[in-house]
Protein backbone atom coordinates (compact mmCIF):
# COMPACT_ATOMS: atom_id res chain seq x y z
CA UNK A 1 0.00 0.00 0.00
CA UNK A 2 2.73 2.24 1.13
CA UNK A 3 4.63 1.28 -2.12
CA UNK A 4 1.65 2.59 -4.54
CA UNK A 5 1.15 5.93 -2.91
CA UNK A 6 4.89 6.33 -3.27
CA UNK A 7 4.86 5.61 -7.30
CA UNK A 8 1.24 7.86 -7.40
CA UNK A 9 3.11 11.07 -5.98
CA UNK A 10 6.33 9.90 -8.07
CA UNK A 11 4.38 9.82 -10.77
CA UNK A 12 2.75 13.47 -10.47
CA UNK A 13 4.62 16.25 -11.94
CA UNK A 14 5.54 19.55 -10.35
CA UNK A 15 3.89 22.65 -11.35
CA UNK A 16 6.60 25.77 -11.33
CA UNK A 17 5.43 28.54 -9.43
CA UNK A 18 5.31 30.87 -12.06
CA UNK A 19 3.31 28.36 -14.71
CA UNK A 20 0.41 28.33 -11.91
CA UNK A 21 -0.08 32.20 -12.16
CA UNK A 22 -0.92 32.64 -15.88
CA UNK A 23 -3.97 35.04 -15.53
CA UNK A 24 -3.38 38.42 -17.67
CA UNK A 25 -2.05 41.56 -16.02
CA UNK A 26 -5.00 44.04 -15.98
CA UNK A 27 -4.06 47.28 -15.41
CA UNK A 28 -6.32 49.24 -13.51
CA UNK A 29 -8.92 52.32 -15.23
CA UNK A 30 -7.88 55.59 -13.92
CA UNK A 31 -10.09 58.32 -12.39
CA UNK A 32 -11.71 59.89 -15.04
CA UNK A 33 -12.25 56.42 -16.75
CA UNK A 34 -14.03 55.10 -13.49
CA UNK A 35 -16.19 58.85 -13.12
CA UNK A 36 -17.34 58.70 -16.98
CA UNK A 37 -18.11 54.65 -16.83
CA UNK A 38 -20.64 55.14 -13.65
CA UNK A 39 -22.32 58.15 -15.14
CA UNK A 40 -22.74 56.04 -18.42
CA UNK A 41 -24.15 53.87 -16.25
CA UNK A 42 -25.77 55.91 -13.87
CA UNK A 43 -27.79 57.35 -17.31
CA UNK A 44 -28.95 53.44 -19.02
CA UNK A 45 -30.10 52.63 -15.56
CA UNK A 46 -32.44 55.77 -15.03
CA UNK A 47 -33.97 55.36 -18.63
CA UNK A 48 -34.92 52.02 -17.22
CA UNK A 49 -36.91 53.91 -14.37
CA UNK A 50 -40.91 53.40 -14.76
CA UNK A 51 -42.13 56.98 -12.62
CA UNK A 52 -45.22 57.80 -11.58
CA UNK A 53 -48.01 60.12 -12.84
CA UNK A 54 -48.66 63.31 -11.60
CA UNK A 55 -52.13 62.01 -10.46
CA UNK A 56 -50.15 58.73 -8.54
CA UNK A 57 -47.85 61.02 -6.61
CA UNK A 58 -50.62 63.24 -5.96
CA UNK A 59 -53.05 60.46 -4.39
CA UNK A 60 -49.78 58.65 -2.51
CA UNK A 61 -49.25 62.17 -0.85
CA UNK A 62 -52.67 62.37 0.26
CA UNK A 63 -52.36 58.93 1.50
CA UNK A 64 -49.55 59.70 3.66
CA UNK A 65 -50.93 62.67 5.11
CA UNK A 66 -53.92 60.88 6.35
CA UNK A 67 -52.00 58.33 8.16
CA UNK A 68 -49.88 61.01 9.61
CA UNK A 69 -52.87 62.78 10.58
CA UNK A 70 -54.58 59.53 11.72
CA UNK A 71 -52.08 58.43 13.64
CA UNK A 72 -51.11 61.93 15.38
CA UNK A 73 -54.97 61.96 16.43
CA UNK A 74 -54.72 58.26 18.42
CA UNK A 75 -51.34 59.17 19.90
CA UNK A 76 -52.78 62.42 21.47
CA UNK A 77 -55.89 60.34 22.16
CA UNK A 78 -54.08 58.41 24.01
CA UNK A 79 -51.56 60.54 25.89
CA UNK A 80 -55.04 62.33 27.46
CA UNK A 81 -56.66 59.32 28.64
CA UNK A 82 -53.90 57.80 30.35
CA UNK A 83 -52.50 61.69 31.37
CA UNK A 84 -56.46 61.51 33.38
CA UNK A 85 -55.92 57.89 34.40
CA UNK A 86 -52.68 59.47 36.07
CA UNK A 87 -54.49 62.14 37.43
CA UNK A 88 -57.11 60.02 39.34
CA UNK A 89 -54.45 57.60 40.89
CA UNK A 90 -52.66 60.40 42.31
Amino acid sequence: MAEQNEKKAAGKAKVPDKAKSTKPVRKKDGFLKKTSRFFRDLRSEMKKVVWPSKKQVLNNTAVAFVMMGSVGIVIWVLDWVLSVIRGLVL
